[in-house]
């Protein structure tokens, strides 16, 4: 049985992955998404990863059913226990609300290319974690590099176990997340401003 998880070298050709599944996303949701975007380690150039596209959807409205209906039309469907990311350590009681954490989490058709489909409300931290995440690694390539040794590390240590990989990967993120926003800080890095 092969490894749960592997990581792959960076290919140029996740780019237009991204492109293909957003479309059909983008042009099914409509006016509920105001962004469609690509997220996770496929959207760093050079970046060693899982063979998966992450997309992160923005909507106004996390609650609401359509986007749901809508999705299914593309064979789309909802996780009934991922409701909800990570939360970082250290927040102040206000943002580590679970409540401002929740997602939605669609699993695509058999047919389609592996990805995941992350929905989350605009405005809250856990939609603008990954576009900061992301646009820092493009911009750092030390972080880059030390990130994608430590994916590799965990793949080769805990091929089989993603609670493991999980376990470790998560703080790292945060460490990752401090030094990003140090970075926005220093850069007028703002959600508006990343692009897709």
């Amino acid at each position: 049985m092969p490894p749960t998880i592997v990581i792959v070298p960076y290919d140029p050709a996740w780019p237009q992955a991204f492109a293909a599944l957003a479309g059909p996303i983008a042009a099914a949701l409509g006016d509920l998404a105001l962004r469609v975007d690509h997220i996770g380690s496929t959207s760093v150039p050079g970046l060693a990863a899982k063979d998966i596209i992450d997309i992160q959807v923005t909507v106004v409205d996390l609650d609401d059913a359509a986007i749901a209906a809508r999705l299914a039309t593309l064979g789309f469907t909802q996780h009934p226990t991922i409701a909800g990311d990570h939360i970082p350590p250290g927040l102040c009681p206000e943002e580590a609300d679970p409540a401002r954490w929740r997602k939605r989490y669609f699993r695509a058709p058999a047919e389609m290319r592996p990805m995941h489909l992350h929905v989350r409300q605009a405005g809250l931290p856990n939609q603008r974690y990954p576009l900061l995440f992301r646009d820092y690694l493009r911009a750092d390539r030390t972080a880059a590099g030390a990130y994608r040794q430590i994916k590799e590390a965990l793949a080769r240590l805990h091929p089989d176990d993603v609670d493991a990989y999980y376990d470790v990967k998560d703080p790292v993120c945060d460490l990752i997340i401090g030094a990003a926003e140090r970075w926005a800080q220093q850069t007028g890095w703002t959600v508006e401003r990343a692009s897709a």
